[in-house]
């Protein structure tokens, strides 16, 4: 019986999966075009054929192939009409945590190279996109909860939804920061970190709790 034949993927594919393997392993500085070129097994003017340079490579990773949390503002009232106010903190912290662990080491990158950072703001413009919407996004929910009553009136959500989603980045730093078996305090798993997170901040504003 003949072995069936895997078809290889597009190369602008493979480009896309070198380049976002070489960002986590040697960084963005050593991660030239040559250097993708040959980690995607294809030549530097194959890979011109569809990028203008590492740029506009960088760029795409960061959209296409890590996690987002874009979604989210679309998504919450839905999950609101079925779920407590805990489950959806919950929910929105563990995936927080998720996104900016995935996304902390390239995207740290983007400050070391200004020009490249500036391309990043302009194509997030574009998108009407950017790390500020996520934040946005959980502030108007937690408003639209003290419009049902499941939310203190005097809440300040701007700040609460600074504390979830702020205590989801610290935690991607840190992980990252220390490093997997090193010496120093290990950060606690997703699952675990959003379901206590979600709780504490509810401490503070859900509605029949002390001010």
């Amino acid at each position: 019986m003949a072995q069936q034949r895997t078809t290889p993927a597009p190369t602008r594919e493979r480009i896309l999966d070198a380049a976002d393997r070489l960002l986590r392993t040697i960084g963005l500085a050593r991660a030239t075009t040559k250097e993708i070129a040959r980690a995607a097994g294809c030549s530097e003017a194959a890979l011109y054929k569809h990028f203008r340079g590492k740029e506009e490579i960088f760029v795409a990773v960061l959209h296409e192939r890590l996690p987002s949390l874009g979604p989210l503002p679309a998504e919450l009232p839905e999950e609101s009409a079925v779920h407590t106010l805990e489950q959806c903190l919950t929910g929105i912290a563990r995936r927080a945590a998720l996104f900016y662990e995935a996304t902390m080491p390239i995207g740290a990158s983007l400050f070391a190279e200004p020009g490249l950072l500036q391309r990043h703001r302009e194509a997030l413009r574009e998108l009407d996109a950017g790390p500020h919407k996520p934040l946005l996004a959980v502030a108007d929910h937690l408003r639209d909860e003290q419009l049902r009553g499941r939310v203190r009136a005097d809440a300040d959500c701007d700040a609460a939804a600074a504390l979830l989603l702020g205590a989801c980045f610290q935690r991607a730093f840190l992980l990252h920061f220390n490093g997997a078996g090193e010496e120093g305090p290990q950060q606690p798993e997703p699952e675990g970190f959003a379901a206590a997170l979600a709780r504490t901040v509810l401490r503070g504003i859900a509605a029949g709790t002390a001010g």
